[in-house]
């Protein structure tokens, strides 16, 4: 990921942040960006996430969640659907081989 596409994830997950600030109470931006900039992998994962039109954005998941994000941070999607990009797709090479009829165009 060039530093120009690293930024705008960045930039788009902010914006997402300061959005729905109700998923994360207690968390600020400021320690989700460091730790973000820290881990390659995820911000990997995040960008395949916009990528397919997700929207993926920090949740606190509570005590029983992992401590409400404050020991690791949980990112899921919280698109209002299922996005475009991932549709009609198997999940597995197996269950793709198999179709006879109406078979997806890929497979994750």
């Amino acid at each position: 990921m060039t530093g120009h596409e690293r930024e705008e994830l960045l930039q788009a997950l902010k914006a997402r942040f300061e959005r729905h600030m109700p998923r994360h109470p207690g968390l600020g931006w400021a320690a989700v960006a460091a730790r973000l900039e820290a881990d390659t992998q995820a911000l990997r994962a995040l960008r395949a996430m916009e990528a397919s039109g997700g929207e993926p954005d920090v949740v606190d998941l509570g005590e029983a969640g992992g401590g409400g994000g404050r020991g690791r941070l949980v990112f899921c999607d919280c698109a209002a659907e299922s996005p475009t990009g991932r549709r009609n797709v198997c999940y597995d090479r197996e269950a793709l081989e198999a179709r006879k009829a109406h078979k997806p165009q890929g497979s994750a």
